[in-house]
């Protein structure tokens, strides 16, 4: 059964970003809707991850706005855009080496806590019930033999389900998945695939940046292409690859096989 897309959940109406008299992004409009994948995609330097960064504040636009599940957050720094729903990977995994794999999903979970300065045995329970929920997560993403490991001592496949896993545990309404694929092994690749998969059926929105075409093209259900900052093209992925203007800028000779 084809997994049917909900509202909009983010928009971006004429998003730009300019740094002097470079225009890193120009222009964006899209949207991304709930239980959807949606692929940002294009050529290095076409603007991709500054659009990530302009959607979860960590850079602030030039022009435009972002509105998020209904709201204008176009002004919002990233930890408000965060306890609002969006979480996000980067290109790099961001991780305190030194933390456990279960302290570091912890850190997820703790941006939906609610204990405040007086702790005691409602804090306590809090703790408990965080912990429950990392634990449900980290054996959702195949890491539960890894609890009480450091994330330095992880494989860069297992860093990446990691990085996953904490955002996960905000338990987001959007995704934000920053070529979560790269450098992993065919069968990572399809443990991803499976797990973005699955939070897409939850009803969580996911955009995700990816250079891997053949991933890209099994799991999403629309692809917008940057060149140069601005929307090349967008649509099914079907429709994308057969786009001459796509072909020549960014795909070539890609072929599905």
């Amino acid at each position: 059964m084809t997994r049917r897309s909900g509202d909009v959940l983010l928009e971006l109406k004429g998003v730009s970003k300019s740094f002097g008299g470079l225009h890193a992004v120009k222009d964006v409009t899209m949207s991304v809707r709930e239980s959807s994948i949606h692929a940002l995609i294009g050529p290095n330097g076409a603007g991709k991850t500054t659009t990530f960064n302009l959607i979860n504040g960590v850079m602030p636009v030039s022009a435009g706005r972002i509105v998020f599940d209904g709201q204008d957050v176009t002004g919002l720094p990233p930890h408000r855009r965060a306890a609002r729903g969006m979480a996000r990977t980067f290109q790099t995994p961001q991780l305190f080496e030194s933390m456990s794999v279960i302290e570091t999903v912890l850190c997820g979970a703790h941006l939906r806590g609610r204990i405040g300065p007086v702790g005691g045995m409602f804090g306590r329970n809090e703790e408990a019930r965080l912990l429950k929920e990392a634990e449900i997560v980290l054996e959702r993403v195949g890491l539960a033999d890894l609890v009480e490991e450091e994330a330095r001592n992880l494989s860069y496949g297992h860093r990446r389900l990691l990085e996953v896993a904490r955002a996960l545990a905000s338990r987001p309404r959007l995704l934000l998945l920053d070529e979560v694929a790269a450098g992993l092994n065919p069968s990572e690749t399809t443990q991803i695939a499976k797990l973005v998969r699955s939070v897409a059926e939850e009803g969580i929105g996911v955009l995700l940046v990816e250079h891997d075409m053949k991933f890209v093209m099994s799991i999403s259900e629309c692809v917008t292409v940057l060149n140069f900052g601005s929307v090349l093209a967008e649509g099914e992925p079907e429709d994308v690859s057969r786009n001459q203007q796509v072909i020549e800028a960014y795909l070539g000779n890609w072929d599905e096989d």
